[in-house]
């Protein structure tokens, strides 16, 4: 007896494996062609159309709870397929209609005959005026207004590309993205870009369907008057009122689920790409303001007492939207008073770094707390970017800085440690370095920062700034300005990117004071694990902790990562017994390196392009280091910096890196000569380009 309902169950999961295997769409093309060709049953069509009116309202809800359009990327499938299943609808229920209209109004089915009766009243000219308004509606509102605004969305969407890609690859490049998070980030605008251009093209399927809808209502009632009056010999009058309500039926039942459809077009178009839920952002955004609930409730107030007037509808109206403004305006003043209360702008509040005991507290040893590293001061508006209860996205921004620069310095950089200081103007933020403060600048948390990449076309609309990181010139914008600004080329950034991308610059700069005894312990203790014996014949066997240490900074100081640390060490120990002057042994390693540092330099390029020094200012420049070091004659060392400028200029000109090629005992001493006046320049020794590298002379300074 159980076997039967078994053996059911299991065909029934057989037939869904295949049509979830790839039979689900041939199945539905076939169903199409079927009803265009195969002559339905009444009841068959009462299911149809029952179907049809059900996946209309499942599509409109579907839409209504999707957190964003990117959720529901098969909308323009989903459309097609609905709209292709009402126009076969429409051409089953006509050949139901002409071949059996004459047998009365339920010859087509009980839905038509219900949509001919009781909606309309079995009235034809009421029929065929609600018909026309919902006709207008649909196709003169919706239509047309779902219509442009996926046209204009799609223009932006595609203008706005390279703004987006570029974004993407300096967020990438700042450390704030792992190379996983930007490929999602990519494909995200490439499916963005999908997605819209799509909607364009399927919004053009929803104004076909509204005109395919007029077109075969007057086809159905001239045909029916024509069937019932020539070849049913019926009264003219008679086959006017029976053709007419299941023509006007029929155009009803399909076109109730086509402005459905039109509806969930239009608000999938409409909405902002973030995420986020409808019902919420309908509750906060217009029932959240209660000074327009206020003025509104006065309003109907004031029109409830004028005599006439339905007094007790507008009055109940103004109670319930007085009610609703008084509960939103103490919402809002709770919400006001927890923001400015001390306690909220406080660390411990907030559960942040740096929050201090109780006053009541006994003082211990304990208070006398190390200096950290690395500190971030903000004021008190920019609290809600490091606050994670109130959205905000520093915390994890510094963490990808922190993973982006430890993979590409070397070591593993110490962790970010962010107060609140009320000393500091409300917007404005302090990096610190050992306690000490290396740079401050000032942001707008509510707006966004537009970067000219040096493409931009126009100007934007904002408050004048500049990029606190590397001194350009921005401008602070409102976030509705970012789609048009990134169609104009700029680059937009949020405040937290700033911070980030500024706290990024300033760790590269100044990475030699953060590494120190404990960090380089911890590097060789990691070497050990896989070459123990290297790392004990380095220290202190070969020399001192000390020692290393002013290497790998000296490495650091002239932006030579040491991630190469097992060559670097092999290199040491060479070096060690012939001297142990940090110096000495740093050109010794940087010749080590020769490969990797030129390989950080030109890249995968074939040729190295490099700059010489003339003979006579080479030798001025051997002389200068001989004996204690003495400095050069400030005139010549002043027209030194701006040959070195300008060569470097021209080398940026072509999209080249700018290379000094000197002797070995020139090259630290050049190399500190220009380190700050001209940053971007490599001096590199003869000994350290493999002799593999093809070199191409640029230049000649002198």
């Amino acid at each position: 007896m159980s076997a039967q309902p078994a053996a059911g169950g299991m065909n029934v999961r057989r037939a869904l494996d295949m049509i979830r295997n790839g039979l689900g769409a041939p199945l539905i093309v076939l169903a199409l062609l079927a009803m265009v060709v195969v002559p339905l049953a009444p009841p068959v069509l009462d299911a149809l159309f029952t179907f049809n009116i059900a996946i209309s309202l499942m599509v409109l809800l579907a839409v209504v709870y999707v957190k964003r359009p990117l959720d529901f990327t098969i909308f323009p499938i989903v459309l097609l397929i609905t709209t292709m299943l009402r126009l076969a609808l429409n051409v089953a229920s006509t050949r139901v209609i002409l071949l059996h209209g004459q047998n009365g109004h339920e010859a087509a089915g009980k839905v038509i005959a219900a949509f001919g009766e009781f909606v309309i009243g079995g009235n034809y000219a009421v029929g065929i005026v609600v018909f026309a308004i919902l006709t207008i509606i649909n196709f003169v509102v919706i239509t047309k207004g779902a219509g442009r605004v996926s046209e204009v969305t799609a223009r932006f969407i595609l203008d706005a590309m390279p703004g987006k890609q570029m974004a993407i690859d300096a967020d990438l490049n700042a450390g704030l993205l792992t190379r996983e998070e930007a490929k999602a980030r990519r494909e995200e605008v490439r499916e963005e870009a999908d997605f819209y251009g799509a909607m364009d093209g399927a919004s053009k399927f929803i104004r076909g369907d509204a005109i395919a809808g007029i077109l075969i209502l007057f086809i159905n009632l001239i045909g029916g008057l024509a069937v019932g009056v020539l070849q049913h010999g019926m009264p003219f009058g008679d086959a006017a009122a029976t053709y007419t309500l299941l023509s006007i039926g029929d155009g009803l039942v399909a076109q109730l689920p086509a402005l459905l459809v039109s509806s969930a077009v239009a608000m999938l178009v409409t909405r902002a790409s973030r995420s986020q839920d409808m019902a919420q952002a309908m509750m906060g955004q217009v029932f959240g303001q209660y000074r327009a609930l206020t003025i509104a409730a006065a309003i109907m107030g004031v029109v409830g007492l004028v005599p006439g007037m339905p007094n007790v509808a507008f009055l109940t109206l103004a109670a319930i939207l007085g009610f609703v403004a008084w509960k939103a305006w103490k919402k809002s003043v709770a919400a006001a008073r927890a923001a400015e209360s001390p306690a909220a702008s406080r660390p411990e509040a907030l559960g942040l770094p740096g929050a201090t005991p109780s006053p009541t507290a006994e003082l211990t040893w304990d208070e006398l707390r190390p200096v950290d590293p690395l500190g971030l001061e903000v004021g008190y508006r920019l609290i809600p970017l490091v606050d994670k209860n109130q959205g905000g996205e520093l915390m994890a921004r510094i963490k990808g800085v922190r993973r982006k620069l430890t993979h590409d310095i070397g070591f593993l950089i110490p962790s970010v440690h962010i107060r609140d200081n009320l000393e500091l103007p409300a917007t404005a933020y302090r990096l610190l370095i050992h306690g000490v403060p290396v740079a401050t600048a000032e942001i707008h948390p509510d707006r966004e920062l537009a970067l000219d990449p040096g493409s931009a076309l126009g100007t934007l609309e904002g408050i004048a700034g500049k990029d606190p990181a590397f001194g350009l010139d921005a401008t602070w914008i409102q976030p509705h300005q970012r789609a048009n600004a990134e169609t104009m080329g700029y680059t937009v950034v949020d405040p937290a990117t700033v911070v980030a991308t500024h706290l990024s610059h300033l760790i590269r700069e100044h990475a030699p004071e953060l590494l120190g005894h404990e960090e380089v312990q911890q590097l060789l203790a990691n070497l050990a694990k896989s070459a123990p014996k290297l790392v004990e014949d380095l220290t202190p066997k070969s020399l001192p902790l000390s020692a290393v240490v002013r290497v790998l900074q000296n490495l650091l100081i002239e932006r030579i990562p040491i991630r190469q640390l097992r060559k670097i060490v092999e290199s040491l120990v060479e070096s060690a017994p012939t001297s142990q002057d940090p110096a000495v042994l740093t050109a010794a390693v940087r010749n080590a390196l020769g490969r990797f540092i030129v390989q950080e330099i030109a890249g995968m390029s074939a040729e190295l392009p490099v700059f010489t020094l003339n003979p006579q200012l080479e030798r001025v420049l051997q002389e200068s280091t001989q004996g204690n070091g003495a400095a050069l004659e400030p005139g010549l060392a002043e027209r030194l910096h701006q040959s070195l400028a300008e060569c470097v200029g021209k080398q940026e000109a072509k999209n080249e890196p700018a290379v000094v090629l000197v002797p070995g005992p020139v090259r630290a001493a050049l190399a500190r000569l220009v380190r700050h006046s001209v940053p971007s320049l490599s001096v590199l020794a003869y000994s350290e380009v493999p002799e593999d590298k093809r070199l191409k002379l640029v230049g000649t300074i002198s």
